[in-house]
């Protein structure tokens, strides 16, 4: 699957710029925020950028067959107990979502079990959970390249319906030993400086999912990236490479959350030549070590760093004010010319 992103609109992001240096305060003084609004503007191609709003997070939910293997002390049955959480919104992300005025969309791309019927839930199941990792691939490339498609399809919906921001959200027990060795790959990290507690797992327990995440990195040797994410991915990451990709294609900001969400974009950047980068905000700094290799990789300074580890979208749902106060600043704060006048 392709995607076509252009650049960044120089222009409007000139005009940002300059529009920084003529506001009522001295040059620079509002830091990363004026970076962010000059980012804004670009990804939109106008000045004063439009506010990125309604904002959509995407929960992609999926299983992993290296559960079996012993890395989570989490039964597999959380996966769909979540997605029922979610769809009742009474997870976590639900909450910060209301806080920030988001909207909460599930995805089902492939929980291992069914999950309950429910207007805020899509039902894009590609398979029911991937194989073992520890054992062998994860999935086949068809299942990886469907699972890309299930992530776009939902990223083009939510821009046609109206969405002005795109935040990423997932769900999957096991889902941090597939991130690890995805961020592994394909930044030449080991797998020992990458491994991390996820839920919060013993050292034995550790150790044992190292070794698995070493393994399984040692068979993407010469591999494309669609090849590695099929050989040690998962469908949930998939799809959030292909929503992130679409994303950019659309012209659109796009918040990234923890260490999965971040597998996603390390992969999407890899399917685009590194042309999703512009579109990319940093929502948080996850805790897991192969977060940061990630953000380092493509060049994100995250928004927050909170200690957080939950997943599901709910950094990036925090980071949120932060964008749009971001566009609120070049639109609605007065030049020193007006003042004058």
């Amino acid at each position: 699957m392709t995607f076509t992103i252009t650049p960044l609109d120089e222009e409007a992001m000139a005009a940002a710029l300059a529009r920084h240096g003529r506001l009522a305060k001295p040059a620079g003084s509002l830091g990363r925020l004026e970076a962010l609004g000059v980012q804004l503007a670009g990804i939109s191609a106008a000045c004063p950028p439009p506010m990125p709003e309604p904002v959509v997070v995407a929960v992609f939910a999926g299983d992993h067959g290296v559960v079996a293997s012993g890395v989570t002390p989490w039964p597999q049955e959380v996966t769909t107990a979540m997605v029922g959480a979610f769809a009742a919104g009474s997870a976590a992300v639900n909450a910060l979502a209301r806080q920030v005025g988001a909207e909460v969309l599930v995805v089902d791309v492939g929980v291992a079990n069914d999950v309950p019927a429910h207007p805020s839930v899509l039902g894009r199941k590609v398979r029911r959970g991937t194989d073992d990792l520890a054992l062998g691939p994860a999935m086949s490339l068809a299942d990886a390249t469907a699972a890309i498609a299930v992530g776009a399809e939902v990223a083009t919906d939510a821009v046609n319906a109206g969405a002005g921001c795109l935040v990423t959200g997932d769900m999957g027990i096991g889902n941090t030993t597939p991130s690890a060795a995805i961020i592994a790959a394909f930044t030449g990290r080991s797998a020992q400086d990458l491994t991390g507690r996820g839920t919060g797992i013993d050292d034995d327990m550790l150790r044992r999912k190292t070794k698995i995440v070493a393994d399984a990195v040692d068979r993407t040797d010469g591999l494309s990236p669609v090849e590695i994410l099929a050989e040690v991915g998962g469908l949930e990451i998939a799809a959030i490479a292909g929503f992130i990709a679409a994303g950019a294609a659309r012209r659109l900001p796009v918040i990234i959350d923890g260490v999965i969400a971040l597998a996603g974009a390390v992969v999407a950047d890899a399917l685009t030549g590194g042309a999703v980068r512009p579109y990319l905000i940093g929502g948080h700094r996850s805790v897991e070590p192969a977060a940061s290799a990630a953000l380092d990789h493509l060049g994100l300074e995250p928004l927050l760093d909170l200690g957080l580890r939950l997943g599901e979208g709910t950094g990036a749902v925090l980071s949120v004010p932060i964008v749009q106060a971001a566009a609120r600043v070049l639109t609605e704060m007065a030049t020193l010319d007006e003042l004058l006048a």
